[in-house]
């Protein structure tokens, strides 16, 4: 039997769009179920991070007017094109000038694109590294922040510091390598977008205080000056749901300390 928890979601979500110093967006991959769209919406969440067609499609039927972020940095055409002309979205990554050169093409070279150009970030302060999967390598990502300023109508840059991440500092280190790179293209900044990556609590690993995160994040913000006119966002999943809701098992058969249950680890529990 799965359980929903409506108040869980709605406290943290109310939560980030008090403490986080921008806006926030929720990842639909960590759960796309209708209800719990409605939930985060009715919190205060209006926009939505989204990874395929099918996430663009239920938010769109679920939540009418809500603002889509295309952040996957891979997506076929037929995505592209369906997001961009059937579902209103402009807002699209990328971390190659392929996938550049895709969504001009499949748009028309639209002049109303925004578009975020994802960077590799070293993700060793996570639970679950996402270094290496997507994101262009720092030192080929000067050609390709040139190439998206050109053609976007607001750029911005995005990164992830890893899923379950468990040491604050490690987004200040990241919005450093940020600026860094922007000193060294000389390039203005419309949007900074600092992922997600924001942990839950499990059992044996307890991160430190969510607080401690926007304390890290803001202080790293403010003390650089070419960020003080950028759009700041952030992409929380399972900071937001991974404590909304519960799996009821049924123990079929008890061993000594051992318990046999009718789900588990390839079931519900994944």
């Amino acid at each position: 039997v799965h359980c929903l928890r409506p108040a869980v979601i709605t406290a943290m979500s109310k939560w980030f769009v008090s403490n986080f110093p921008g806006d926030v967006m929720f990842a639909v991959k960590t759960n796309p179920d209708p209800k719990v769209l409605r939930i985060v919406a009715r919190a205060g969440i209006s926009r939505f991070d989204v990874a395929s067609l099918a996430e663009v499609k239920v938010v769109a039927n679920t939540i009418p007017g809500a603002k889509m972020y295309f952040m996957h940095p891979v997506k076929n055409r037929e995505a592209i094109f369906a997001a961009y002309y059937n579902y209103g979205v402009r807002d699209f990554s990328l971390d190659s000038h392929e996938e550049l050169q895709k969504i001009l093409e499949v748009t028309n070279h639209a002049d109303d694109l925004n578009l975020y150009v994802r960077l590799s970030m070293a993700s060793d302060q996570a639970a679950y590294s996402m270094e290496g999967k997507f994101g262009v390598k720092l030192e080929q990502a000067s050609s390709l922040i040139v190439a998206a300023r050109k053609a976007s109508k607001k750029l911005g840059l995005c990164f992830h510091v890893g899923s379950q991440c468990m040491n604050p500092e490690a987004y200040a280190a990241a919005v450093q390598t940020v600026v860094d790179l922007l000193k060294q293209n000389d390039v203005r900044l419309d949007v900074l977008d600092i992922g997600g990556g924001f942990p839950s609590i499990y059992p044996g690993m307890t991160p430190p205080p969510l607080m401690d995160y926007m304390e890290s994040i803001k202080a790293s913000i403010a003390s650089q000056p070419m960020l003080s006119e950028c759009e700041v966002l952030c992409e929380p999943g399972r900071a937001l749901v991974a404590e909304g809701g519960s799996v009821v098992v049924r123990v079929e058969l008890r061993k000594g300390n051992m318990l046999y249950i009718n789900d588990g680890t390839y079931g519900s529990l994944f």
